[in-house]
């Protein structure tokens, strides 16, 4: 992402100091410098004020997380689900917000903002990375941040001035980092794992059903130790990858009714402070009339804000079925080794050369991608590993 100009020195700035310094002095140069006209303008948080880029909506506390996480880069961002289910939360939440008492004209705008945020408009306006506070703080403020600049810019006001939306009182009213991150990674997963995950696996599935079919009369030896043992068909042997998979779809079903509890309305430490009676209950039910899925309050609060046992299950489930496709795509290459002097039992599509220095060779790349994609929980042991098969065995 290119800076302004007037961003650059500041920047270089908070490099050269350790935090404490870098605080002190960003208070006074931020004061002593006036913003230079269409390239920043000056917001404040808590610790002072900051120079931000003035086509950008964040504001303060983003501008400060970018100078003190100045760590990995742009494909190390806050991924953009997680930004996308915090504009769903924070719509749901201008809406319920609304019926208890928020005036109407700031909850209409801050969710035209949040719908723009949902739809990938705003895209450019998340710069953090995912090397932040451990709860989440930063990129909570940067989603109100953005929220509450483009509301003022729709109700005509000034980007800045926090009026007459403010990112704290109004976008995150009823809410804390505490009980709006976890929320929204809930959020995010369910949707990935409803609309990607499980297309992906069903369209596997029923491929490696039609092929169990379409091989059911090809008798073949069955291998243990990889030595030879009795015979069984091919379609037997895919039909086996097939349950494979069938099971790998049920154990992440299993894993969704803890991922669809919602935290928000726990607010900082789970007792609900500063919400309103129902607000939680109100909030997961507008979640799931956005999402088509069924969100619902959680039941114990202090557990939700606490615990991450909902992701660990759901990522437990996840690592199940990556071991499942390493095993199967680990087999196909196997069985579709030669083709002289292998089993040279299945034909793989051929896709692309094999080879810099021997004409002819193609290798089983879509086997190979798949153990990379089911590899990185424990990437460099089977990376390590499955040299063997690359190279000269």
């Amino acid at each position: 992402m290119k800076l302004p100009a007037c961003l650059v020195s500041q920047l270089r700035q908070a490099a050269r100091h350790n935090f404490s310094n870098r605080m002190a002095s960003l208070h006074t140069s931020a004061a002593r410098t006036a913003a230079a006209p269409g390239d920043c303008r000056v917001e404040s948080d808590t610790f002072g004020e900051l120079k931000v880029p003035s086509d950008k909506y964040y504001g303060a506390q983003t501008m400060r997380s970018m100078m003190n996480f100045n760590i990995g880069g742009e494909h190390e961002r806050m991924p953009l689900p997680v930004i996308k289910a915090f504009g769903i939360l924070k719509k749901a939440a201008a809406i319920v917000n609304k019926e208890f008492g928020l005036d109407a004209k700031l909850a209409d705008a801050i969710s035209q903002a949040a719908d723009e945020v949902i739809d990938g408009t705003l895209e450019s306006h998340f710069p953090l990375v995912i090397w932040q506070t451990g709860s989440g703080t930063q990129s909570n403020m940067n989603v109100n941040e953005v929220i509450a600049n483009r509301a003022i810019q729709i109700l005509g006001g000034q980007l800045g001035s926090k009026s007459p939306v403010h990112p704290n009182d109004h976008v995150n009213k009823s809410q804390s980092s505490n009980d709006t991150h976890p929320t929204a990674m809930h959020i995010a997963v369910a949707m990935e794992i409803d609309t990607r995950l499980l297309p992906a696996l069903k369209h596997l599935l029923d491929a490696l059903r039609k092929k169990a079919q379409e091989f059911e009369d090809i008798v073949k030896i069955g291998r243990t130790h990889t030595q030879d043992a009795v015979p069984l068909t091919l379609g037997q042997e895919f039909g086996g990858y097939a349950a494979q998979i069938e099971y790998g779809i049920e154990r992440v079903k299993v894993a969704l009714p803890r991922l669809y509890y919602l935290a928000a309305g726990g607010t900082a430490v789970g007792t609900g402070l500063n919400t309103r009676v129902g607000f939680a209950e109100k909030v997961a039910e507008k979640v799931s009339q956005f999402t088509g899925l069924p969100f619902v309050t959680a039941p114990n609060k202090f557990e939700a804000l606490a615990s991450n046992d909902a992701m660990v299950e759901v990522s437990g489930s996840l690592n199940v079925i990556a071991c499942s496709l390493m095993k199967i795509a680990n087999d196909i290459r196997f069985l579709g080794s030669g083709p002289r002097c292998g089993f040279g039992e299945l034909s793989l599509p051929e896709n692309e050369p094999g080879s810099s220095i021997m004409p002819g060779k193609v290798n089983p790349t879509q086997c190979e991608a798949v153990t990379m994609v089911a590899g990185p929980g424990d990437g460099q042991p089977c990376g390590g590993d499955s040299g063997r098969q690359q190279r000269p065995l």
